[in-house]
This record gives C-alpha cells, structure tokens and sequence, in this order.
C-alpha cells in the first residue's frame, strides 16, 4: 500500500471512488463532477481541494479529499470532505492510514479543528471516530442549499 499526494492522473480513480461513496449513501445519481472539473478545481492556480490516495498495485483504493476552511472562533481547520476506501479494500487499515495522513497534515499546518460530515446510519465509521478520540456532534444539523434552491432564492426573493 502506497499513500501519497494525488496528482492530474489519478483523478479517474479519484471519480470513480467518489461515485462508489454516493452509491453507498444511496445517492448514485447525486454525483455531478467530472473528471475534467476534478482537474480544473484541484490543480489550478487556486486549488480548491487537495487528495491523499492509497494505491495498491497502481490501482487507486483509496482516497481522503480536504480543503481549508477559517472558523470565527479557531481559525484555520481542515474540513474532511471524502475518506473513501474501495469495498473490497475495507478492514486492511487503509482508512485508518488515510485518516491519520489527514491528521498529520493537520498538524504539520498548526489547524486548530478538522471537521467532517459522517450520516448517521453509518454506526461503524462513528464508532471508528469515536475511538480515535473523535467527537461525534450529535445536537448540530447539517444546513444545504442546492442548485435548484439557490437559482430560486435569487429569482424569487432578491428581484422583489
């Protein structure tokens, strides 16, 4: 198992771990992106994400997806956004080696908080947080606005 930095090449695998996660949140046609804006947002001038990929055999199995974020009370923190690991590749360690890259790098930027989103069905991946030392926030909603309802808001409530 190799755990590294992703690169332009391996955003192929990087989509196609991203799609496995949505079908197993039960959300398969939710995935939009293509491998095209993958490339376009993370390897620009700005890079809105980064990636840590786990390969084995030069097969991508593994992926943990961040970016930066600045809280009024912390400021700089990592938010966690995907950690995927390939179904066949779960119970090998490789999440818990993807997980502690996303730590370190943490560290190593002096972060003050790492977040992340885990759905509340998913009792293995909380109880695997919790044991790290993780706190699972169970009195906060999660708040969207989607495409559909940010084009209505702006055409409904802000042309008044």
């Amino acid at each position: 198992m190799n755990i590294r930095k992703g690169n332009k090449e391996d955003m192929t695998g990087v989509l196609a771990l991203i799609q496995e996660l949505a079908v197993f949140e039960k959300e398969p046609e939710a995935v939009l992106i293509t491998v095209d804006d993958l490339i376009r947002d993370g390897f620009g001038e700005n890079p809105l994400f980064h990636v840590f990929v786990a390969e084995v055999e030069k097969e991508i199995v593994g992926i943990a997806l961040y970016y930066y974020r600045y809280s009024t009370w912390k400021g700089k923190i990592i938010h966690l956004e995907d950690l995927v690991v390939k179904d066949k590749m779960r119970g090998t360690g490789l999440g818990y080696a993807l997980y502690s890259e996303i730590i370190k790098q943490g560290k190593k930027d002096n972060v003050r908080r790492i977040d992340w989103h885990v759905l509340d069905w998913n009792t293995p991946a909380i109880d695997f947080y919790e044991k790290s030392g993780a706190k699972v926030l169970k009195n906060w909603y999660l708040a969207q606005m989607d495409e559909a309802a940010i084009n209505h808001f702006v055409d409904n409530r802000l042309k008044k």
